[in-house]
């Protein structure tokens, strides 16, 4: 009885403690996370700000100021009057030439890297395991040392110093990576898919076409920003593989920023370079969240 007497007694509610919000946990992360954003949004203010003053105002030394004056001309200039060498055309024939270069390069290397992982995941034809590895190898060396023998081929038939021969040479040096992201995604796929697809007498394309490449939309997403991203800031080959009528944007950036003669404009070099970035720094604004859906799909998981 005295036990159920006990158990009919209705205990006070046990309180807990709230937990402090501010704890030194938080506090470093916080402060990793400001000290992160002011280290890549400082330069990105400091170009801003310098691109739409006068000379007269960055004459004065304070490049955290804003502008007083503030003025466009430094863009126009950028864009159709900046000297990049012999012509005083502005940046503009190099964001075409970029475009022209980095649209074709990006398809054909998402293309030829899709039906290469698409067969070392499913057909595994004869030394695909040694093809792989080779691809993998090829993922790791340095550009450097590709260059003079690139340089040669690209001479002896005919493609140096032109667009078909640019595309070309990003394509070689994409296929490897973009090889290993399709590999890897259509691996984590079910191969009872496949097999289904066989039995009902799909054959190699037709499995590609119609099964796995519908399925692929967060891989491409993830591989087209990659490609787009590598190809467009790309400046040594498309030094040395373009040649003079098909330079891209940061050969011509760089142009504009080591003219030695007369004044040097700081305000057209910081627009030029805002100018050159735009695309990168679009795509990923625009596509960050699928970049991130790509990646958490399982596009680089091995």
């Amino acid at each position: 009885m005295k036990r159920d007497a006990m158990r009919e007694i209705d205990l006070p509610p046990v309180r807990r403690r709230p937990r402090s919000r501010i704890t030194p946990a938080r506090i470093g992360v916080y402060a990793f996370l400001v000290t992160a954003a002011l280290f890549f949004l400082v330069p990105l203010y400091v170009m801003l700000v310098t691109s739409v003053k006068p000379m007269d105002e960055i004459r004065l030394g304070n490049i955290f100021a804003l502008p007083v004056s503030p003025t466009l001309a430094p863009w126009h200039s950028a864009w159709q009057a900046a000297c990049t060498g012999l012509e005083c055309e502005g940046i503009r024939s190099g964001f075409w030439n970029s475009v022209w270069i980095t649209f074709p390069s990006m398809v054909l290397s998402i293309v030829i890297g899709a039906v290469n992982g698409y067969a070392l995941s499913f057909w595994r034809p004869r030394g695909a395991n040694l093809l792989f590895a080779v691809l993998m190898m090829g993922a790791f060396v340095p550009g450097q040392v590709m260059l003079y023998p690139l340089v040669r081929a690209l001479a002896a038939v005919e493609l140096y110093s032109s667009l078909p021969g640019i595309v070309l040479v990003h394509v070689i040096f994409g296929m490897p990576m973009m090889t290993l992201l399709f590999r890897n995604y259509y691996a984590a796929l079910p191969e009872e898919l496949f097999k289904a697809a066989r039995i009902d007498g799909g054959g190699f394309w037709r499995i590609f076409f119609e099964l796995m490449l519908p399925m692929s939309t967060p891989v491409i997403v993830v591989a087209a920003i990659m490609q787009v991203t590598n190809i467009w800031n790309d400046f040594l080959l498309g030094l040395v593989f373009a040649g003079s009528d098909h330079l891209p944007m940061t050969v011509q950036l760089n142009n504009i920023i080591n003219t030695t003669t007369g004044e040097r404009l700081y305000n057209v070099n910081m627009a030029a370079t805002i100018l050159t970035s735009l695309v990168p720094l679009a795509l990923y604004f625009l596509s960050g969240r699928w970049f991130v859906r790509g990646i958490a799909s399982g596009a680089v998981k091995g």
